[in-house]
């Protein structure tokens, strides 16, 4: 049997996972949910403590601080919310590793677009979901029988990212 820390580290290496196979997300201030709006998050996979974002210079992300993102993986099987604080990037090796066509078509001057800003979101915790219940538990919930216990053993709280 699994342990709670086995659970948990086994849930944020499958995290990693999904959010580099499908590295887009929903992104808002703290305090502000109508700043909440879909980033594709830049992910070094060197740097787990970190992940960036390029966005534009009047976005409500420039006034910088508590952030919270949250995340559903690509086939539903992992759901996730994490905080953190977002920074301004200074590092132009950053910069350029994560720039790309995908992004350049995002800012009609290239990399010297006036209006690119560069943010750093240094990471907390997060709370982690696995939506993979397994057969049993979905025959069980089919039947209408209860799956709480189930489904808490395939979720983590408070795992730092």
């Amino acid at each position: 049997m699994r342990t709670a820390q086995g659970k948990a580290d086994e849930l944020r290496t499958e995290f990693w996972k999904a959010l580099a196979d499908s590295p887009f997300l929903f992104l808002q201030l703290d305090g502000k949910p109508e700043s909440a709006v879909p980033m594709s998050a830049q992910l070094d996979k060197d740097a787990d403590s970190a992940i960036w974002f390029f966005t534009h210079k009047n976005s409500d992300f420039c006034k910088l601080g508590a952030a919270t993102a949250t995340f559903e993986a690509k086939g539903h099987d992992m759901f996730a919310r994490f905080n953190g604080t977002l920074a301004e990037e200074t590092s132009q090796e950053r910069f350029d590793q994560f720039w790309s066509n995908f992004v350049e078509a995002w800012y009609e001057g290239g990399k010297d677009d006036p209006d690119i800003a560069f943010l750093r979101m240094d990471l907390g915790d997060a709370e982690i979901w696995s939506g993979d219940l397994g057969l049993l538990t979905t025959a069980k919930m089919a039947l209408g029988k209860t799956v709480l216990d189930e489904a808490e053993e395939e979720h983590a709280r408070a795992v730092p990212l």
